[in-house]
């Protein structure tokens, strides 16, 4: 799958800010390779509180690789021309950033 605008504003409509997705997820849902590479990290569960413990498939993990879906909100945001450090400068949280920028889809 291209991305386009249409495919990267639906896409962005899936991201929530405290996702990790894997490369598997990122290719299917049609983020580019390109940006995967540039994005890709190693994250590690922190357990001193639940919001800093990754699950896969409801089971804790220590380390985990992929991409910060709110990441990939920053990149679908520039691509479609949002700006992202605008739009979040008032936001509070991973998911209030990526809310603050689906917000400005009604304005393309």
């Amino acid at each position: 799958m291209r991305l386009n605008s249409t495919s990267a504003q639906l896409l962005l409509l899936n991201c929530v800010g405290d996702q990790i997705w894997d490369e598997q997820t990122c290719l299917k849902h049609g983020i580019p390779q390109t940006w995967f590479d540039e994005l890709v990290d190693n994250y590690e569960s922190g357990f001193d509180h639940d919001r800093n413990t990754i699950y896969v498939n409801e089971n804790v993990v220590n380390q985990y690789r992929g991409v910060s879906d709110l990441q990939i909100a920053y990149k679908l945001a520039e691509f479609l021309g949002i700006d992202w450090k605008l739009a979040t400068a008032a936001a509070v949280g991973r998911r209030a950033q990526v809310a603050a920028i689906k917000a400005e889809l009604d304005e393309l």
